[in-house]
């Protein structure tokens, strides 16, 4: 029986809206959060979408087609429709019916003979089916399409158990350190270790690959090194940028037995190719021209890898996409604080990389300290009358620009610099020419992609120190920038209404803060633009974590704001 009055209206169509103004909004949310995603929050009535992904990264972490129809009857305003609950019962149970399995040299994909014509039907299978003696259908699969098959067959909506086993790969000799080399004492928080344990478990051969979903600040480096630690064997990390090679460099030589001697550099000028060996995704699809072949793909043969770690996954590029099909025999972890990907290919993170392994809301993790609580303000400002004329005449795409630089934006960050000072800010943004004069205003060093690594390093340790309280960073600081005294970020302009650019941002803040642990997080946009609708979507994905947005709105003239309560 549904609950009389409840937050939820859940719809044949697999969208569910959450009444926010229901006292059990909260509890809803957190709810069906697990099994659908948010797609947009007008108003008090926030729409989520259940989806056959939604459902098998669900299952995949354990949660039962039984469980997730039951959240819904349970906060339901009006009965579940039954057709609903069919298709829910039927993505989750598919998850794990057809499995991908050794046989000698060969590898066979089994499924139940209820599934066997629909597969056969969808033409991607390389022969007819066997039965086999356990009563399922089987059919053989060359080594070198394995992570086709996977793709494929989970793109037509039959997700694919990898129970293949993996190559153990070169051994090394590696443990995690009780103290650092600061002589701190080192140790997994507990959920670390479990993350760690869901993606090494191998007692029913599940493990070995997968995403381990955290947001920045809660260690997601450190679950990956103690899961080389826990394999002990020769690794690859991929990254987005030379900041986060030494970064990861660094945390490894702090944090575990091994030497320089045993990690490479495979980033810039560098062509190191070691037991350890962390490289950037730019590196590896630099090509001379759009025929050419990725010369650095050699990289993922250079050595037996028995584990390629994937930072930042939701960021990953097509060719290594492409080669990551051919890599199924080794294991693959993703990292991410973010599933979402702006080009929609969550399906193929799922096939190739793995199923969604350990995910720990954000709120959770805030309550008990080990993130800084967040307050989020989005200030709406007026377009500056200097800038409404050109703004009228210009065309969409342009309009959207003039939006993003509105002078009126830099009398805000002004007083927000008056407000938290004493504290270090990080100013943000995406055009240059914004940036450029906010620093030039107000005497702040500036990071953009033009500034040179040593000297990006050089400004980043006197943040760091409390040299340079205020920091002015384009797009570049986007991921895996290590400021953890950070506590305010303000948001001058973005990548349109990216979920996972808003999630990293605010991410670059949340690191633990002694004291009060308090952040703050401001975006500021112009009024009666896109830049509004586009802010309101890049939240969508902190909505879905329990965050909301408070809304200020700026007069024309000096004055007092308007302030207002938004619920994301």
């Amino acid at each position: 029986m549904h609950a009389a009055g409840g937050p939820l209206i859940v719809r044949s169509d697999a969208s569910v809206l959450l009444d926010v103004r229901h006292p059990d909004a909260e509890q809803a949310r957190e709810s069906i959060a697990r099994f659908a995603e948010l797609v947009k929050r007008p108003g008090d009535l926030h729409t989520y979408r259940i989806t056959p992904l939604s459902v098998w990264n669900a299952a995949a972490s354990g949660l039962t087609a039984d469980e997730m129809t039951d959240d819904l009857i349970a906060f339901s305003r009006y009965d579940v429709p039954a057709g609903l609950i069919d298709r829910i019962g039927t993505w989750a149970g598919r998850y794990g019916k057809i499995r991908l399995e050794a046989d000698g040299e060969q590898l066979a994909l089994a499924a139940d003979r209820d599934l066997a014509a629909e597969l056969e039907g969808l033409g991607l299978l390389p022969e007819d089916g066997v039965p086999a003696p356990d009563g399922r259908i089987r059919w053989r699969v060359p080594p070198e399409r394995r992570g086709e098959v996977k793709r494929e067959l989970t793109r037509s909506g039959f997700p694919v158990l990898d129970l293949a086993g993996y190559r153990r790969g070169g051994q090394l000799d590696v443990e995690l350190k009780a103290a650092t080399s600061s002589g701190a004492p080192f140790q997994l928080r507990d959920y670390q270790e479990r993350a760690v344990d869901l993606f090494c478990r191998e007692e029913a051969g599940a493990g070995g690959s997968g995403v381990i979903v955290l947001p920045c600040g809660a260690g997601k480096t450190i679950v990956g090194i103690a899961a080389l630690a826990r394999l002990r064997c020769e690794a690859l990390i991929l990254t987005p940028s030379v900041t986060s090679v030494q970064q990861w460099r660094s945390e490894l030589l702090d944090k575990t037995t091994l030497t320089e001697r045993d990690i490479g550099v495979y980033a810039g000028s560098e062509r190191q190719v070691r037991p350890v060996t962390i490289a950037t995704y730019s590196i590896l699809t630099c090509r001379n021209s759009k025929t050419e072949d990725y010369r650095h793909m050699i990289l993922f043969s250079e050595r037996d890898w028995g584990l390629i770690i994937y930072d930042e996954v939701h960021l990953l590029p097509a060719p290594v996409f492409r080669m990551t099909a051919d890599l199924q025999a080794k294991r693959r972890l993703g990292l991410t604080a973010t599933l979402v990907r702006e080009d929609g290919r969550e399906e193929d993170v799922f096939s190739l990389i793995g199923p969604k392994r350990f995910d720990l809301f954000w709120k959770t993790l805030e309550a008990k300290g080990w993130i800084a609580r967040v307050t989020c303000t989005e200030i709406r400002v007026p377009l500056d009358p200097s800038a409404a004329a050109e703004y009228a005449a210009a065309g969409q795409r342009a309009r959207i620009r003039i939006a993003a630089e509105n002078p009126a934006k830099l009398r805000v960050v002004r007083e927000l610099l008056a407000l938290h000072r004493g504290r270090q800010v990080l100013i943000i943004g995406q055009y240059l020419r914004q940036l450029k004069q906010m620093a030039a205003a107000w005497d702040v060093p500036l990071i953009t992609g033009e500034t040179g690594l040593d000297e990006r390093d050089r400004l980043y340790a006197r943040f760091r120190s409390g040299e340079e309280p205020v920091l002015i960073v384009s797009k570049v600081a986007n991921l895996a920038v290590d400021l953890p005294d950070a506590a305010v970020a303000v948001q001058v302009s973005g990548s349109y209404g990216s979920r996972q650019e808003e999630a990293q941002r605010i991410g670059r803040i949340m690191r633990p803060k002694p004291g009060s642990n308090e952040c703050w997080f401001y975006t500021v946009v112009t009024e009666g633009t896109k830049e509004t609708e586009y802010a309101r979507r890049r939240q969508l994905f902190l909505a879905e974590q329990g965050y909301a947005y408070r809304i200020m709105r700026m007069p024309e003239t000096d004055g007092a704001a308007r302030t207002e309560a938004a619920g994301c």
